[in-house]
């Protein structure tokens, strides 16, 4: 079929095997269309009674023209609907779904939505990548690394994807402490990739090149009902709470799931739960078969007790239990020191606890929210028996700490020079000693030598029950490597730094009773 500017985009047409209308889902990816999306989307939704149109974007496998990330989504998905309004077999009904960059390429299309769509399942979904590759204002080199090898080779075959993914697993250490900055990339990528070089320097969200890449505000004025699908690990799950929000705001119709899973596991573990989920959302509102749809917005995975929980809403901005650093390394609901952390001034602070953090040696990332195998829930007993990993932990809990939304932290801190980054943790120790990462987040430090600042962490949000007997713990350190570049800009050589934590800092914890 042809794009917005007249080459041919390839497509595949799956449909069922029997008479009758049915209605549409559109598939639109630059991954290819073969493994694993031609079972995942063509096959299981075809059977379903489904036709599915799997396209693949300009560019890439097979489709004419360039591939340029993020520009041609919305004008290609106007030209694909236009066709399909002139198939037979087309009646009108039209949904959207897809995971990712398949997530973009959905609010793309529904910043101008056709009036045929009636549905969108945006699952691990982007809408913004400047915020993707650089939140809070810090390159996530890592899962930068892993887009470029998705885009470049994925749509060229299993094969070639994987031993592409092999490649740059073997040098993205070497590629992260390259000088010049990122300089070896194409050793691990096998190829220079001139989006990848805008992405790694441009890190300012007013540059010109990401002008017009984020398709979010689709959703402040979107009528079509929307469900969302996330996981707690997902490297894209802020991007998904920031849609919900906005969606609820516009007052559409929207249902969020967030399961115990990463960006790619949910679509292995998760599949079976992730494809009724979604079918069950597709088929109330393009058949008018509400029978599967559940009955509550929202759905969360409760980690440290293994279950689901159904909630009326999403508590966006949760009220907060503050947990205080001691400095014999514990931590406590009571603020050692008697002030109040929530003034916004370090007046009556004093030094706590300090550690050294060497961007030549930088503090490894381990975990978390992650694109790549790693990913997810790990024992960090190892990586919190580094002299430039600070701890605190409470003593073993008499009675279950359950939290619910947003968590954050606000620490006072002071350097000896330099302007490094502060990574901050939760963790979940079991009576065994095993520190299992929550969440985490990394924020900038502005302060100029020897002075101190406040600063707040924004740390991701949980759905997650600390048991009896279990230990509440956080983490501090000066980054996490290769997850994020070691050294602010592009001096990744610059000289050790002492990071000085003030008794003024606080893990805020979002309690709630809905869990209880």
């Amino acid at each position: 079929m042809p794009s917005a500017e007249g080459g041919p985009l390839i497509t595949d047409h799956y449909y069922p095997r029997a008479a009758g209308d049915f209605p549409t889902l559109l598939v639109r990816s630059p991954y290819g269309r073969g493994l694993p999306w031609s079972p995942l989307y063509g096959l299981l939704f075809a059977e379903q009674g489904f036709h599915v149109v799997l396209q693949s974007c300009r560019g890439t496998g097979g489709s004419a023209g360039a591939f340029a990330p993020w520009r041609n989504e919305a004008a290609d998905g106007r030209a694909t609907v236009a066709w399909l309004r002139e198939r037979p077999w087309f009646d009108g009904r039209l949904g959207t779904v897809g995971p990712s960059y398949l997530g973009h390429v959905q609010w793309a299309l529904a910043l101008d939505p056709p009036p045929e769509l009636k549905a969108m399942v945006v699952q691990v979904g982007l809408h913004d990548p400047h915020a993707f590759f650089h939140g809070d204002g810090v390159l996530q080199l890592e899962n930068a690394l892993v887009s470029g090898v998705g885009m470049t080779y994925q749509h060229r075959g299993t094969a070639i994807f994987l031993k592409a993914l092999l490649r740059l697993r073997r040098r993205v250490r070497e590629i992260a402490t390259a000088q010049p900055p990122y300089e070896p990339y194409t050793s691990g990528l096998g190829s220079e990739t001139a989006w990848l070089d805008d992405v790694l320097t441009r890190s300012d969200a007013d540059d010109p090149y990401w002008e017009g890449t984020s398709v979010g505000e689709a959703a402040e004025r979107l009528r079509v009902p929307t469900g969302l699908i996330t996981g707690w690990y997902d490297a894209l799950a802020d991007q998904s709470f920031e849609q919900y929000d906005r969606l609820r705001a516009a007052g559409c119709e929207t249902a969020l799931l967030v399961g115990p899973w990463t960006h790619t596991s949910a679509f292995q573990q998760g599949l079976p739960v992730v494809f009724q989920e979604s079918l069950a959302w597709l088929r109330a509102h393009l058949n008018a078969d509400p029978a599967d749809l559940r009955p509550t917005r929202v759905r969360v995975h409760v980690g440290g007790e293994d279950t689901w929980r159904d909630l009326d809403e999403w508590p966006s901005d949760p009220a907060t239990t503050s947990w205080y650093p001691t400095p014999d390394g514990q931590l406590a609901q009571q603020n050692p020191t008697g002030s109040d952390s929530g003034s916004g001034s370090d007046s009556g602070s004093a030094p706590l606890a300090s550690f050294r953090y060497d961007p030549a040696d930088p503090t490894p990332s381990l975990g978390g929210p992650l694109l790549s195998r790693g990913a997810g829930p790990r024992d960090n007993s190892t990586l919190e028996a580094r002299d430039d990993v600070l701890t605190f932990t409470t003593p073993p809990l008499t009675e279950a700490v359950d939290i619910l939304g947003p968590v954050t932290a606000r620490l006072t801190v002071s350097t000896g020079s330099g302007h490094p980054y502060l990574f901050a943790r939760l963790c979940d120790v079991d009576p065994r000693g095993r520190s299992r990462n929550i969440c985490d987040g990394l924020a900038l430090l502005q302060a100029a030598q020897g002075e101190s600042e406040q600063v707040g962490v924004a740390m991701g949000a949980a759905a997650h029950r600390f048991a009896v007997g279990h230990r509440i713990r956080w983490q501090i350190s000066g980054g996490a490597h290769p997850r994020y570049v070691s050294a602010p800009g592009t001096d990744i050589a610059c000289a050790p730094v002492r990071i000085t934590l003030h008794t003024d800092s606080a893990l805020l914890l979002p309690h709630n009773s809905r869990l209880t």
